[in-house]
């Protein structure tokens, strides 16, 4: 059981510049190193496609499905992806296939307390990444995991246990690598920054998907959308920090040539050499620009 701190409530309560940690900042950047400029095409000419808190609606109709299969647990059946019955004309079932499983067992004070700080937390992790990536890309991000699948789903003889929780899955993974050091109480009373927890997830859909190579597809599709909107740009993010802390080492050390510029803009080439003055910040690209030039 996870608690929000005040600290992670203050961040997406439309103050989060305001109190985002240096760190926070820099995964924040890291995370826009997707292809932004494709998506800001696509959301000129498709709007429409954006669903400002999909995730929360998401999670509230898993919470309504999961009351009525504790008043009707016959439901189920009638919510369970079966590809026979949707080619017969049943096509509610792609959409009520990821809500099947909602059953939690008896209920129980545990259990409903549980459910509270578990959509509480959902919550955040849609808030975050809505302030990160925006509304269109953070839509496309979860209709991109929902087509994944229900594709795989078509594709495999059987229906795949625990497809409706995977969107949170990817969710989470994506939220604890722009925001790894928010903090939550787990239980209550012991204070875990996000990108521990983050750890242990990727770790165990990783073993899941080893220990079952059948379900390695369907594993590596269904979490592409963290891997295109989050774990690759944040790799490229990394791979640049890295290099340019080489190349600080480099300056550090006395190694570098007379007149070697540390910061270049990619549009105009002016270094902070040849314009003391200038500020330089990382773009979307995960190129260097000077103050004039970095892109919107």
């Amino acid at each position: 059981m996870a608690v929000i701190s005040e600290r992670a409530s203050q961040i997406f309560c439309g103050r989060e510049m305001q109190h985002l940690r240096p760190e926070l900042v820099i995964f924040r950047d890291i995370g826009r190193v997707t292809p932004m400029s494709l998506f800001d095409r696509l959301e000129r000419r498709w709007s429409w496609l954006a669903f400002p808190g999909f995730l929360r609606y998401y999670a509230l109709f898993h919470l309504l499905v999961f009351v009525l299969q504790m008043l009707r647990p016959d439901l189920r059946e009638l919510f369970e992806f079966d590809r026979s019955k949707i080619l017969a004309g049943e096509i509610w079932r792609v959409a009520t296939m990821f809500f099947a499983g909602s059953q939690f067992g008896k209920v129980s004070l545990f259990s409903l307390v549980f459910l509270y700080f578990a959509v509480s937390f959902v919550f955040m992790v849609s808030d975050g990444l809505e302030g990160a990536w925006g509304s269109f890309k953070t839509s496309l991000f979860y209709y991109t995991g929902i087509i994944a699948v229900i594709v795989m789903n078509f594709i495999y003889p059987v229906a795949i246990p625990g497809s409706g929780t995977v969107l949170y899955g990817a969710a989470f993974l994506a939220f604890a690598t722009l925001f790894p050091r928010v903090q939550i109480m787990l239980f209550m009373i012991i204070p875990v920054q996000v990108r521990f927890l983050g750890m242990l997830a990727g770790a165990v859909v990783l073993i899941t998907a080893i220990s079952n190579p059948i379900l390695f597809p369907f594993y590596l599709v269904a979490y592409a959308n963290y891997l295109l909107w989050a774990g690759l740009p944040a790799l490229r993010g990394t791979a640049g920090v890295i290099q340019a802390g080489k190349r600080k080492k480099r300056f550090s050390s006395g190694k570098s040539q007379a007149g070697e510029a540390f910061h270049t803009c990619a549009t105009c080439d002016r270094t902070e050499v040849s314009d003391p003055e200038l500020e330089f910040r990382i773009g979307r690209d995960g190129k260097e620009y000077c103050a004039d030039h970095l892109p919107g």
